[in-house]
C-alpha cells in the first residue's frame, strides 16, 4: 500500500524534469466585450478590452513579459421625471478609456508532466481620460427645451498585483491558462489641481471570478 501512495504521489507531483526552458517565448493576452442592462434603473454599462502579451522565459521555469493594449468602460444612466403636461429627460454618459501598459514576472512550479502552479507578479498602468456627458430635455405642452454639458480630465493609475494560477499544456505550442483571484493594489489620480488619489485593495481568492485564457508558445 505504502508503494502505491508513493508512485501515485512521485506521477502527480515528482514529475520535476518537466522543464519549461530558457529561451522559450509566447504570446497571449486579453480580447473581451460585455454589456449589462438595467430596465429597472435604465441604466447601462460597457466594457471593452484588447491587451495582447508576450512572454520570454529568461530561466527555467521564469518568464518576464509585457501587455500592451487599450481599455474602455462606458456607463449610461437614464431618468425621466414626469410631471403635469410634461416631462424631464436627464441623460448621463460617464466614459473611460486608456492606454494600458502591464509589464510583469512570471515564476512557475512543476505539477505534473504538463501541468503547472505559477504565481504572476505585475504592474499595471493606464493613461486614460475620463469624460463626462450629460444632456436634459424638458417638455412642456408644445414647448420642448434642451440642455447639455460636458467635462474631460486626463488620469493615471498605477497598481501592483499578484496572481496565483494554473497553466496546462495542451501539446508544445499550446496550452490553457487559469488564473484565481488577486491580491494587490491600485492608486489612481484625475490630472487637475487639487484632486486626491483614489486607493483600492484586493486580497482574496474568488472562486467565482476564475478566468481562463489561451496562449501560444513558441517551444524550442
Amino acid at each position: 500500500m505504502k508503494k502505491v501512495l508513493l508512485a501515485g504521489a512521485v506521477a502527480l507531483f515528482g514529475l520535476s524534469n518537466a522543464q519549461i526552458a530558457k529561451g522559450t517565448a509566447y504570446l497571449s493576452g486579453q480580447v473581451g466585450y460585455s454589456q449589462q442592462e438595467d430596465n429597472n434603473t435604465d441604466r447601462k454599462d460597457e466594457s471593452f478590452r484588447v491587451i495582447p502579451t508576450a512572454g520570454y522565459f529568461v530561466g527555467t521555469n521564469l518568464a518576464v513579459g509585457l501587455g500592451v493594449g487599450y481599455a474602455s468602460d462606458k456607463v449610461t444612466f437614464t431618468q425621466t421625471t414626469a410631471f403635469p403636461n410634461g416631462s424631464v429627460v436627464s441623460e448621463t454618459q460617464n466614459t473611460q478609456s486608456a492606454f494600458v501598459v502591464a509589464p510583469f514576472v512570471r515564476k512557475y512550479w512543476t505539477l505534473a508532466d504538463k501541468l503547472y502552479i505559477f504565481g504572476q507578479l505585475e504592474v499595471p498602468m493606464e493613461f486614460g481620460t475620463l469624460k463626462n456627458e450629460g444632456s436634459t430635455t424638458t417638455t412642456s405642452g408644445n414647448t420642448v427645451a434642451t440642455a447639455s454639458s460636458s467635462s474631460k480630465n486626463n488620469y493615471t493609475s498605477v497598481g501592483v498585483n499578484i496572481k496565483p494560477g494554473l497553466d496546462y499544456f495542451l501539446n508544445k505550442n499550446w496550452s490553457i491558462e487559469a488564473t484565481i483571484g488577486e491580491f494587490g493594489y491600485n492608486t489612481s489620480k484625475l490630472d487637475v489641481d487639487g484632486a486626491k488619489s483614489v486607493d483600492n485593495y484586493n486580497f482574496g481568492l474568488n472562486l467565482s471570478s476564475v478566468t481562463f485564457g489561451v496562449k501560444y508558445v513558441f517551444a524550442k
